[in-house]
């Protein structure tokens, strides 16, 4: 399929160019009995894997005072013409700077373990790494690389997403 992202939107769009005039839940219904589905990213990028250790939240009540004292990591996605790809991207909480990211078409770990690792060699090591729960950021590879930086692990609470900065 060119466009394994369309939904029944786009197919009816993509169907009426070429001169098959079909209505949206019609193209949904035929696309439903064909088993055909839209690729797209799921709402939520930040899925725990259970079996890996959870980390408390060390930044409440903290003042952020310098920078590399709070480092913060998160991933999301970007839209593209024929799908998405993922960011991942470092910051100093102090400065608000991007120290690092990169970019992948996949969720692995490895693309995270780049930026960070790209971030430590520029700018030394913060105090605190703060993340979310993600399988990404819990993972033994990710976390061996904070501990052999000395670096304290703060991870948000399982709603955080949804109540930062409100």
């Amino acid at each position: 399929m060119q466009y394994p992202f369309a939904g029944s939107r786009m197919m009816r769009d993509l169907l009426n160019r070429q001169g098959h005039h079909i209505g949206r839940r019609h193209t949904r219904t035929l696309m439903k009995k064909m088993g055909i589905n839209a690729l797209y990213c799921k709402p939520n990028l930040s899925q725990a894997n259970q079996a890996h250790r959870k980390y408390p939240y060390l930044l409440k009540g903290l003042a952020i005072q310098r920078s590399n004292q709070v480092w913060s990591t998160d991933i999301t996605y970007i839209p593209m013409a024929k799908g998405f790809v993922y960011l991942c991207a470092v910051i100093d909480w102090h400065s608000r700077k991007v120290l690092a990211h990169r970019v992948s078409i996949s969720m692995e770990v490895d693309f995270c373990i780049s930026a960070l690792n790209e971030a430590i060699e520029k700018y030394g090591s913060p105090e605190i790494l703060n993340t979310d729960q993600g399988s990404q950021f819990t993972s033994d590879a990710f976390i061996d690389v904070l501990k052999s930086n000395g670096i304290q692990i703060s991870m948000d609470g399982k709603l955080a997403q949804y109540t930062a900065h409100r």
